[in-house]
C-alpha cells in the first residue's frame, strides 16, 4: 500500500573535525580526477572522507547514532546518510561533510538500505515501519531541502526490510527481508501488492543486474546467492558461496558479482553468465575473518577495484580485482560500514 507523508526537517548541527584535521581538510572538493571514498562509521557515529589517491582518511565528522548505508546524488555534490538508530536519512557535503539536510521519516523508522536515484530520488528502508520510503524533491524547489520535498511510503509487509534494489526507470523496487526470510517486489506506479518470496535463510545482500532483467540475492544464513526472475520473483538458480556472504555488488560491467563472505574473510567471484563461483578473493585469512568482520562491499567506478570494510578492524581493504591482492588497508572511524564513492558507478 502506498501512503502519503509529509517530509519532516530537524535542527541541524555541525559535528567537529576529528583530532589534527585543519583547514586544508576543510577544503578538499570533489575532484573527478581524485576518487573519494565515504564510510559510516556505525560503531563511532561519524562519517569519514578517503582521498583515495593518498589513502588518506582527511576528514571526519559526528554523524548521528549508529550510520549504515550511504548514497551519492547524481550530481556529486552531497551523501545521504541511513541513520539505522533513529529516525532520520541526514545529507552532507561531499567536500566539506556539513551536514545540509535532514529527512525526518516518522516514529520506530530505523532506516537502512538506500539509493540515490540518477533522478534525484532517495529510496530508504525502514526496518521498523515494514516498509520503503521514496523521499521526492519537488523540482520547483531547492535542491536538497526537506523543506521542499514530500516522502511517499510503500508498505512491505515484512520484517526487518533490510537491503534495497531499485529499477532504472523506478517501476518497481525489491528488498531483503530478514526478519520473514523473503525477498519482496514493490510496485512504485501502481497498484500491485508488494510480492514476496522465501528465499533461502536471512536474504540480506541485493543488486539488480544492469539490464534489468535478473535479481540477484545473497542469503547469509544459508551460505547461497540466487538469480530471481525480477518481475515474477521465480528463483532461476542456486549457487553455493563462501560463509555468511552479507552482502552482493555487481561489477558496473555487469560481468560478475561478489559476495561478501564475512566467516571466511573472503569474496566469491559469480559469473552472472553462467551463474556459477567462477574463483574465489581472499581478503583475510579464515583466522583473521573473526578479527575483522568484513562487511558492505563496493566496486569502484571502472570495476578495477573491490573495496571491503572491515568494521572491526576500522580498515576498508581495497582488492585489485584482476588478480585478488589486497593493495592497502585504509583506516577509517569505529566500525566503518556504509561505503559510497566519487566518482559514483553508472546506473
Amino acid at each position: 500500500m502506498m501512503h502519503f507523508l509529509a517530509a519532516g526537517i530537524v535542527a541541524l548541527s555541525l559535528g567537529a573535525c576529528a583530532p589534527g584535521e585543519g583547514a586544508e581538510a576543510d577544503a578538499l572538493g570533489v575532484n573527478p580526477e581524485r576518487p573519494t571514498l565515504f564510510v559510516a562509521n556505525k560503531r563511532g557515529n561519524t562519517l569519514s572522507k578517503i582521498d583515495l589517491q593518498t589513502g588518506e582518511e582527511v576528514l571526519r565528522r559526528d554523524s548521528c547514532t549508529n550510520p549504515h548505508e550511504l548514497a551519492t546524488s547524481p550530481d556529486g555534490m552531497h551523501v545521504a546518510l541511513a541513520c539505522y538508530g533513529g529516525t532520520t536519512v541526514d545529507v552532507f557535503q561531499t567536500d566539506t561533510l556539513e551536514r545540509v539536510t535532514s529527512y525526518e521519516l516518522g516514529p520506530d523508522a530505523r532506516p537502512h538500505g538506500i539509493v540515490w536515484h540518477p533522478n534525484g530520488s532517495i529510496y530508504v528502508t525502514a526496518e521498523g515501519q515494514q516498509a520503503v520510503l521514496h523521499i521526492q524533491s519537488l523540482r520547483s524547489g531547492p535542491r536538497n531541502s526537506a523543506e521542499n520535498s514530500f516522502i511517499i511510503r510503500h508498505d512491505t509487509g515484512k520484517a526487518g526490510s533490510h537491503m534495497i534494489a531499485v529499477a532504472p526507470d523506478e517501476s518497481a523496487a525489491w528488498t531483503t527481508d530478514l526478519g520473514s526470510r523473503t525477498v519482496t517486489r514493490i510496485d512504485l506506479v501502481g497498484d500491485a501488492a508488494p510480492l514476496s518470496v522465501t528465499v533461502g535463510e536471512e536474504p540480506e545482500g541485493i543488486a539488480l543486474a544492469p539490464d534489468g532483467q535478473t535479481l540477484w540475492v545473497s542469503a547469509r544464513g544459508s551460505n547461497q546467492a540466487f538469480a530471481l526472475d525480477p518481475v515474477t520473483m521465480e528463483v532461476r538458480s542456486t549457487i553455493e558461496t563462501g560463509r555468511f556472504p552479507l552482502r552482493l555488488a555487481i561489477r558496473p560491467q555487469g560481468d560478475v558479482a561478489v559476495t561478501s563472505d564475512l566467516a571466511d574473510g573472503g569474496l566469491s567471484v559469480i559469473d552472472l553468465a553462467s551463474a556459477e563461483v567462477i574463483r574465489s578473493i581472499a581478503v583475510s585469512s579464515p583466522e583473521e575473518a573473526e578479527a575483522r568482520q568484513q562487511v558492505t562491499i563496493l566496486w569502484s567506478g571502472d570495476g578495477s577495484k573491490i573495496y571491503v570494510a572491515e568494521t572491526a578492524s576500522n580498515t576498508i581493504a581495497e582488492v585489485d580485482y584482476a588478480t585478488g591482492t589486497v593493495l592497502r588497508r585504509l583506516q577509517t572511524g569505529e566500525g566503518g560500514d556504509g561505503l559510497a564513492i566519487l566518482p559514483s558507478p553508472v546506473i
